[in-house]
């Protein structure tokens, strides 16, 4: 996508990954992803989806199926990055607590539909649509 040839592919792919905490890059860049961690793995996805400079990062469910010490961590790095790169961030997740930490904005969808949009806290505090009313 970008032009660069192997070595220079090579050397933005090591810089990235760097960026998003993997550590001992120049020996793990050739690992297969089995031989990586739930957490390195998510890194590496995050990597890629970051190596073309986007304006959006969508992270669809980037927490499901890690421990909550990686979770935790992959958030901060997202929102690291979010301010980095000056990127906008579409988060995906059904997990509130991530969304009370992580979002500005919430759109809810139920049934393949947009049910309730607005800002985390009125979410929280005053729910409109049935389905968004946790109580």
């Amino acid at each position: 996508h970008q032009g660069l040839n192997k070595e220079e592919a090579r050397k933005k792919a090591i810089e990235i990954l760097k960026i998003v905490g993997i550590p001992d890059v120049e020996k793990r860049i050739d690992n297969y992803p089995h031989e990586l961690s739930g957490g390195m793995r998510q890194r590496v996805m995050i990597a890629m989806a970051l190596s073309c400079n986007p304006t959006l990062l969508i992270a669809d469910e980037p927490t499901t199926a890690l421990d909550v010490t990686i979770q935790a961590q992959i958030l901060r790095l997202i929102n690291d990055l979010k301010d980095k790169f000056g990127a906008s961030v579409m988060l995906i997740t059904h997990d509130l607590g991530v969304i009370a930490e992580m979002c500005d904005n919430v759109a809810v969808m139920y049934a393949g539909h947009i049910v309730e949009y607005t800002d985390v806290y009125t979410l929280f505090s005053n729910p409109l649509h049935p389905y968004t009313n946790i109580e």
